[in-house]
């Protein structure tokens, strides 16, 4: 039986190092099940095994990292090309993201290439989506999509709240051309929220100090266009389905802030349900047999009640899929790695940093992906490897942000986790290097 709740006691004993020779059989078990990987042929164990699930959740231990990019990229092709699968969802804003999505599909007012898109990627962390691999990425799936049937071609969106203050003007535009009462919809919703719309902390403050609320101006546009839907839809749907998708951003963003008043896991929790809410989203608007690819941190689409974010109150993607759904139509894909050098910021909208990501902290994941010797593998969790008593004990698991401090990487950045539990696959690389940005670090 698959195991579905960790308790948080099982977690405490995380920090009791497992003996010398358990850990020895344990890293010859991963070494004997391990996959080499070197190309994209290599991944095909994976695709066996997601055979036809219809969503596919590819994380990464760190924003920053190019290998991560790139073996994200080479299964999300070999998915769009076998399996026909119909977008890519990632960790970015809808409104920028949703720019990309126009060039990659060629639709009316595209851009000329993928990196004059990228180029304007302006909010930080910029170096997550303007950078050389999602060029390449967008490039390949504009010449895919040539030729193709408009509702054949493969999407590119973001499912984050983040950027509510793009997607509020994005939406108001809409509604102006529209006019009538979803204009108005629009106007008393920007007089509301606007002022906050770039600032989280402000708003959070405006509704604990003078009880300022723009929950129900964001509901009210919301239903403006439910209203609306037909005569929208029957104008323009990608407009209609985009501007709907501006006005979530907006009413989540807003659940979002001020749930920063109850504490940081209702917080978090808001985030990962609008993630969830949007990926369904996408699916629908695909069609009932659509296929999705969802790109986000480890944190997110790695099943939370696997790790100790469930004792702290947490869900991510990854659980609310497999619960909605159920195991047989998600696959979820976690990523690590042991060293190498990384793209963050010292600090919250601090400059870009290439930093050195320090040895993997002796007795977690990476030490003993390490130990097995190969530089880069794909691990499979089947049901053998899923019933053995070492893998079903907690481990520490690095986790790096877009704020990264190395110094601190062994006290602060690992995760406590039951490895297949939280994963159904994990591609690991030994050393790995950073993202090439299109800015320059320091910028």
């Amino acid at each position: 039986m698959r195991l579905t709740t960790i308790l948080s006691a099982g977690f405490a004993a995380a920090i009791l190092l497992s003996p010398a020779a358990a850990d020895d059989a344990l890293v010859e078990r991963i070494a004997e099940a391990a996959h080499s990987l070197e190309d994209e042929a290599d991944l095909d164990p994976l695709l066996d095994r997601i055979g036809d699930e219809r969503y596919v959740l590819l994380g990464e231990a760190s924003h920053g990292t190019a290998e991560f990019y790139e073996w994200r990229a080479a299964i999300s092709r070999r998915l769009i090309e076998e399996k026909g699968v119909n977008f890519i969802a990632v960790e970015g804003d809808w409104a920028l993201s949703y720019r990309l999505n126009r060039y990659v599909k060629d639709l009316p007012g595209a851009a000329d290439s993928a990196r004059a898109v990228l180029e304007e990627f302006d909010r930080w962390p910029r170096w997550m989506w303007a950078n050389e691999q999602i060029v390449e990425l967008a490039e390949w799936m504009r010449s895919y999509n040539e030729g193709r049937n408009l509702e054949d071609r493969v999407g590119f969106y973001g499912i984050d709240v983040y950027n509510t203050e793009r997607s509020l003007e994005k939406l108001r535009d809409y509604a102006a051309d529209q006019g009538g009462a979803l204009a108005e919809a629009a106007e008393a919703l920007y007089e509301c929220f606007g002022p906050h719309a770039d600032s989280p902390q402000g708003y959070a403050m405006a509704v604990a100090q003078r009880g300022v609320s723009c929950a129900n101006a964001a509901e009210a546009m919301v239903e403006v266009l439910r209203d609306q839907r037909e005569a929208l839809e029957d104008e323009n749907r990608q407009a209609y389905f985009s501007a709907k998708q501006n006005a979530y951003v907006v009413k989540n963003g807003e659940w979002h802030y001020r749930a920063m008043l109850a504490g940081p896991a209702d917080s978090w929790n808001a985030r990962a349900q609008h993630f969830f809410d949007t990926a369904e989203r996408l699916m629908a608007y695909h069609g009932p047999d659509s296929r999705g690819i969802v790109w986000a941190h480890n944190t997110h689409i790695g099943d939370a009640r696997a790790t100790d974010m469930a004792a702290a109150g947490q869900h991510n993607i990854g659980q609310l899929v497999r619960e909605a759904h159920g195991e047989d139509q998600a696959v979820l894909v976690g990523f690590s790695t042991y060293r190498g050098s990384v793209l963050a910021g010292p600090a919250w909208e601090a400059p870009m940093q290439e930093m050195q990501t320090p040895e993997g902290r002796s007795g977690s994941y990476e030490d003993l992906f390490h130990r097995t010797g190969k530089s880069a593998f794909l691990l499979v969790f089947d049901d053998e490897l899923r019933a053995d008593p070492a893998l079903q004990q907690p481990r520490p698991h690095r986790a790096v942000g877009v704020v990264y401090n190395p110094a601190q990487d062994q006290l602060r950045n690992y995760v406590n986790t039951v490895l297949p539990e939280r994963y159904d696959a994990l591609i690991f690389i030994e050393e790995t290097q950073a993202l090439d940005a299109l800015h320059e670090p320091g910028g």
